[in-house]
């Protein structure tokens, strides 16, 4: 795409009149796959328009690790909304770098859903960029963070914990660090109500026994 096409899209939004032209306007810009879309992708998510913020964030999400740095830098100047969105898009993304606030976000957020992303993101953060060393640690803080979030009230939440866990769980080369997990799940099934998460941790409990023997 060339610049100038890229600039045409990028003033639609910033020109956009209405709720749907602002969608509309959005969703052209975040399909462009072009890097200087983030920066207004990223204001897209503090717009008053649900739909537009989704737009953006699947727009970041599939710009990948180049959008990091850029949310990174300007999360903690958001408003809540926009925070909210950014880490949805820094779930989605997996980059090691947004480790800290995944954690933080999974364990304190007061909205459900947004815990419920950011745990997880944790399970699926990418290590690959990192040494062994930093991986390995990475890894040990994202499983206890996550196996805290066991703990947390709404159900959803502790699913996406369980969904995170299973997938560090067969995709960490750290066998103590799989039989934390594996223990912790067996812990988690001995007191969880929710009969529908019950069968999600006996079958991460399966995929993970299954990877390993």
């Amino acid at each position: 795409m060339e610049d100038q096409d890229i600039q045409g899209l990028i003033e639609g939004v910033q020109k956009a009149d209405s709720a749907m032209g602002l969608l509309t306007a959005v969703r052209s810009l975040a399909s462009s796959g072009h890097q200087q879309a983030i920066p207004t992708l990223i204001e897209a998510l503090g717009y008053n328009n649900p739909g537009a913020a989704v737009a953006a964030v699947e727009g970041l999400v599939n710009l990948g690790y180049v959008s990091v740095p850029y949310l990174l830098k300007q999360i903690d100047g958001y408003n809540y909304g926009a925070r909210a969105w950014a880490t949805r898009a820094l779930a989605g993304i997996g980059h090691p770098s947004a480790l800290d606030h995944l954690q933080e976000t999974a364990l304190t957020d007061f909205s459900l859903s947004v815990r419920r992303a950011a745990a997880k993101g944790l399970g699926y953060i990418g290590w690959a960029s990192l040494s062994s060393s930093e991986a390995s640690e990475g890894q040990k803080r994202a499983t206890e963070t996550l196996i805290k979030v066991l703990e947390d009230p709404e159900w959803v939440v502790r699913y996406a914990a369980v969904v995170g866990l299973e997938n560090l769980g067969v995709s960490v080369n750290d066998q103590s660090l799989v039989d934390c997990i594996i223990e912790s799940l067996r812990k988690q099934l001995e007191t969880e109500l929710e009969i529908g998460l019950c069968a999600r941790i006996k079958l991460a409990l399966e995929r993970i026994e299954k990877n390993y023997t």
